[in-house]
């Protein structure tokens, strides 16, 4: 390396400040090397989107102080949703002890509140810069360039999120396919904060997580989101862009189907909309992830395709993996190897955690899922059924009601559809307890 390029050198480079980069760019920092933290947008969150839950106990593992933090609010309540076409059934989960479980933050304000921790710990950070390739040498990553010019590393941690141009790049994963990817869309709503906590029956400034599926989305594979912030709504769904392919459906038009539905349209009445915005989510889970290390760089967050879809976890995934890669970048210089043979300890760190043991433990439910997802609507509807008639007093027998219920779901669902129906719902089962 020449004189001039030894100038330009730093310990570890983290390309990618959002959870995973920022993460890893800390933990590197706290170990005594210099880390610079490399970010294409104008600032750390500009160009990323989510559904607005963060979890505590990642938060605590990378910011003990996370409290600091422009929190929306602590997740009191967790709701989940059936819909068909005009009712629903609502099933809410709370427990006092987990009221500071999760809590709800923009993710703008999360990324941005991250990245001024993290430069009071030493990390170098260089918005407004646009990574074009790694630099390699006899095979080895070693430096980035840039639109204006280049810079080295020992190591390079690439958390670029879900495209990942690259970790393609230098083999370490293929392109993507439909089937590997989820759409995430998202308005953001205003509403005075004595609304929603009337709305969402919510006490002392908490907050509600909802998961919705069923009639709206048209039988697809797609779940919707629900999150309350101080004073609006955050109001989302997520859905396979294979199914949006097949179904030639835009996703702005399941999420005004979602809008419009009454238990919807009660919750957001009266409200302004602020924003829109679409994210792509990792979909493909343990079976699509990629080669996690190779000779001076690692992967981790969503360029890693860490993200379990089944619980709506992903940044806590993102910040535990940075964590991991920033661990193993120290290991690497204390054993002075920065080769994939030292590196491989980042893979073995996941392995030893919930990361790799939740995304193994549901491989194959996605895909099972998928490929029952037209029964999703169809059983959403008929629990809606079952509770109008357990909760109708209309002077009529409940028995055949309840006869006519019975004989008209086994008429429109046949037995081979049930067979298949629980068939699938065993093998998720077989699949979470194996």
């Amino acid at each position: 390396m020449t004189e001039e390029n030894q100038q330009k050198k730093t310990d570890v480079i983290v390309v990618g400040a959002g959870p995973a980069g920022v993460s890893a760019a800390v933990t590197v920092a706290r170990g005594g090397k210099k880390v610079v933290l490399v970010e294409r947008g104008n600032y750390a969150g500009a160009k990323n989107m989510y559904g607005g839950v963060i979890y505590s106990h990642a938060a605590a593992k990378i910011f003990p102080n996370y409290k600091d933090a422009p929190i929306e609010r602590f997740v009191s309540k967790h709701s989940y949703v059936l819909l068909s076409e005009n009712d629903s059934t609502t099933i809410s989960y709370k427990n006092p002890s987990h009221n500071e479980n999760a809590f709800v933050i923009t993710r703008a304000n999360w990324d941005k509140w991250c990245v001024e921790q993290a430069v009071k710990e030493g990390v170098y950070y260089a918005p407004n810069t646009l990574v074009k390739e790694l630099i390699l040498k006899d095979g080895k990553v070693i430096g980035i360039r840039t639109d204006v010019e280049e810079y080295y590393a020992d190591v390079v941690i690439i958390a670029d999120g879900v495209n990942s141009l690259l970790a393609r790049q230098i083999g370490l994963r293929k392109d993507m396919r439909p089937k590997d990817v989820f759409l995430g869309v998202k308005e953001v709503i205003k509403l005075p904060p004595e609304v929603i906590e009337q709305r969402f029956g919510l006490v002392n400034h908490t907050g509600c997580a909802m998961e919705l599926v069923g009639e709206p989305f048209k039988n697809m594979f797609a779940m919707g989101i629900i999150y309350t912030n101080k004073d609006s709504v955050a109001l989302g769904l997520g859905v396979g862009l294979e199914d949006l392919k097949n179904h030639k459906v835009k996703p702005y038009e399941l999420l005004e189907n979602m809008k419009k539905h009454p238990f919807v349209a009660d919750i957001i009445d009266g409200g302004e909309l602020l924003e829109y915005s679409a994210h792509l989510i990792p979909e493909g889970g343990y079976n699509k992830m990629p080669q996690l290390y190779t000779d001076g760089a690692m992967v981790t967050g969503d360029a890693a395709m860490l993200v379990n879809n089944v619980h709506f976890e992903g940044t806590n995934f993102a910040m535990i993996s940075g964590k991991f890669a920033g661990e193993t970048a120290l290991e690497a210089f204390e054993k002075s190897d920065f080769t994939k043979n030292q590196l491989c300890l980042y893979k073995k760190k996941l392995e030893n955690s919930f990361i790799l043991k939740d995304l193994r433990t549901y491989k194959d439910v996605v895909k099972t899922i998928t490929g029952r997802s037209n029964s999703i609507g169809y059983y959403s509807q008929k629990v809606n059924e079952f509770f109008e008639i357990f909760t109708t007093a209309d002077g009529v027998e409940k028995k055949g009601k309840f006869q006519k219920f019975t004989k008209h779901f086994f008429t429109k669902r046949s037995l081979a559809e049930l067979f298949k129906d629980g068939f699938a719902g065993i093998k998720v089962m077989f699949d979470i307890l194996k």
